[in-house]
């Protein structure tokens, strides 16, 4: 390519961004113009064993457990009116011995995650966490 296209190549510093219309002639060319080294952007590695992952780890493993186990309605077991569970045929296969299929893991799972926003939302609401 001998033409050349002149483009606006946005640089940014801080919330400002600096717009330079030099030439750019491929795409080698835009990546040595940048600076390394000089962005806002960080990573940080402890979310691991943060309370907030600990609360989301637990609150869902509990409902995956409660789920798998029958101490929670899922799709072979309907709750009655008096939260009672009564087994029933959904028609799903699943290979698991209990009937959990892959339906429940999803909600379970889906329920467990609402509950542990729940829960770091409050406490973090209160100022306990």
């Amino acid at each position: 390519m001998s033409s050349s296209v002149m483009t606006s190549i946005p640089q940014f510093n801080g919330l400002r961004p600096k717009v330079s219309s030099a030439p750019v002639h491929n795409l080698v060319s835009v990546q040595s113009m940048r600076r390394k080294g000089q962005g806002g952007l960080r990573v940080r590695c402890d979310f691991i064993g943060s309370p907030t992952n600990l609360i989301m780890v637990a609150s869902t493993s509990l409902m995956l457990f409660a789920g798998r186990f029958g101490l929670a309605p899922s799709a072979n077991r309907k709750a009655t009116a008096g939260l009672k569970l009564e087994a029933r045929d959904s028609g799903l296969q699943t290979g698991d011995p209990a009937g959990f299929t892959l339906a429940d893991t999803l909600a379970c799972g889906t329920v467990g995650h609402i509950i542990g926003v729940g829960v770091v939302l409050g406490l973090k609401n209160i100022g306990a966490l």
